[in-house]
Formats: structure tokens, sequence, C-alpha cells
């Protein structure tokens, strides 16, 4: 019998899949249909504390490999985003708040009013590549970062998870701050920096010029980050980047991840890949005599 199931602190989940911020998870209706296409937790659209538009098109272009996107942060705002969580109380697998902010007052009042919604744990996007002033001007300094992530943590009780990038240096001194702050896990990665030129223009095809590149090409630096995050703190690990199959998602198991996230595969493969990455999941575990995923953190570096 193979067991999938995984804990990050103290969020249990069926399986080891969790929909990523920023794909269909607007609004109650969206969210639900990948609850019943098989994901084990969804975590919502990074919110802030008033409506933002974002940015002019194009925001999001696909390339050969992977997405593009710089979509400015577009959300409805804190209240009215509240309405959407409320219609998911009932339902049986955890919603996680993915929230954004300048400072740690934003951040706590953002997860004051996540907790107060129904939120079972809370996500700090202090990582996004292409907002200013939200972003990685925020997720580069630790002790910015520390002071966040611990004024969060002193105003509410859910578990609280810091989304990091994988564009910083000082990613090893960036999760311990973390870790000192008193997070509960570590999701790793955000989208990589990038950039694409249109030839004929000369011009970035973004109206942004720079974005966020997501999909399968960076899964390898997805996984590089995962496994020196491991070697640097005890925190659990959300895996996030290019996991499209089961084996994807083990890789990053073994590289130190507890569960995975999955963004750009729902566009490529359609909201039923949570289904299918369990499946393929659970067969590999078979085949190789594994019967949890515990077995399987980490074997990288045991």
């Amino acid at each position: 019998m193979v067991d999938i199931s995984t804990s990050i602190g103290p969020l249990q989940l069926k399986n080891p899949t969790m929909l990523a911020s920023g794909i269909m998870d607007e609004d109650a209706g969206s969210m639900q249909r990948m609850i019943d296409c098989g994901a084990g937790a969804i975590v919502t659209k990074s919110i802030g504390l008033k409506p933002r538009e974002g940015y002019a098109n194009p925001t999001v272009i696909e390339l050969d490999h992977g997405i593009l996107n710089a979509m400015g942060l577009p959300n409805p705002g804190i209240e009215l985003h509240g309405d959407e969580i409320k219609k998911l109380r009932a339902t049986n697998v955890p919603i996680i708040g993915s929230i954004y902010g300048a400072d740690a007052n934003e951040f706590v009042s953002l997860a004051q009013k996540m907790q107060q919604f129904g939120a079972n744990a809370i996500e700090l996007n202090v990582s996004c590549p292409h907002a200013k002033h939200y972003g990685l001007e925020v997720g580069c300094d630790p002790d910015l970062l520390q002071k966040i992530v611990s004024s969060v943590k002193q105003h509410v009780s859910l578990p609280v998870f810091v989304k990091v990038s994988p564009n910083i240096m000082n990613l090893a001194e960036i999760v311990q701050s973390i870790e000192e702050a008193g997070a509960d896990a570590i999701v790793a990665i955000n989208t990589v920096k990038a950039m694409k030129i249109n030839l004929e223009t000369a011009r970035p095809v973004l109206a942004n010029k720079t974005g966020g590149y997501s999909g399968k090409a960076i899964k390898p630096i997805g996984v590089r980050c995962v496994y020196d995050i491991a070697q640097a703190v005890d925190l659990p690990i959300i895996g996030v980047g290019g996991i499209t199959t089961g084996e994807d998602a083990i890789e990053y198991f073994m590289a130190g991840a507890s569960a995975v996230q999955i963004g750009s595969a729902v566009y490529y493969r359609g909201p039923e890949v949570f289904k299918s990455v369990c499946d393929e999941i659970k067969t590999w575990m078979k085949n190789h005599r594994y019967t949890k995923i515990t077995e399987l953190i980490g074997a990288a570096f045991r």
C-alpha cells in the first residue's frame, strides 16, 4: 500500500500536490475545480490591501519551453477576495492565502484578514521578480524579511510559509533569517527573472520589459534551490518550478521537498494534472518499493 499523504509543519495534506499561486485561483469556482481535479491544497492568487490593476498588455507570452509573464500582481484587494475564500470554508483541502506587501504592517494586516476569512495557512510572497516595491526588494533583505515574518507570526495563529526567489545570491542567508523568525516552511521557487525581445521591432515583448519565467525549463533551477535550502535550514520545503509529471515531483522530494506546487502544468496539461501527477508518484513508488513520501524526502543527501 502506497501512502502519498504528507505534512507541512502542522498542515496535513492527503496528497503532496498544491495549486501554485497565480493560476486558476482568483475566485472560489476555479479553486473548487482544482480541488475536484485532485489538488491536495490550494494557494490563492497573491492579494494586497487594495485592488491593483496590474501592468498593461502584453503581460503573458508562451515561449519554447515555458511561460514568460509580467502581470504586475493584479488582484481585487483583500476585502473582495475574502468573499471567495469564505465560500471554500467547507472544502476538504487546505486553503493557503498568498499575500504581498511593502512592509511588516501591511503583511500583518493581510495575514489577519486571511485568518479571519478562514484560510488554513499564509504564504508570504516576497519574491515576485517584476513587482516594484513588493517583490525582490522585500525578499532579498534578510533584516526586513525577518521583521515581516516574525511580525506575522506574532499576530496570527496560522502556519506561515515564505516563498523565496531564485534570483538572489544570498539564498542561504535569506532562508536562515526566515527560519530564525519562526516561519513554518519555505516555498521554493518563484519565477526566474527573464526577457524576450522582438527581433523585428528590437523592443522587449512584454509591456513591463522583464517578467518571470516559469515552466519545465526552470525545474533544474528549482531542484537546485530546494537542495541548497535543505542544507541550510531544518524547515519543511515546498518545491515549485517546472513540475509536470510524477517523476518531476519525486526529484523535488529527493532534493528535500515535502510537497510540490503546480502552476504552468495546469495550462499545459489541464486541471487533471493533479490526479495524473499523484497517480504517477504512486506508480513510481510502488515500482521502486517505497511506501511513504517521507522515505523519499532528502534521499539525495542522506
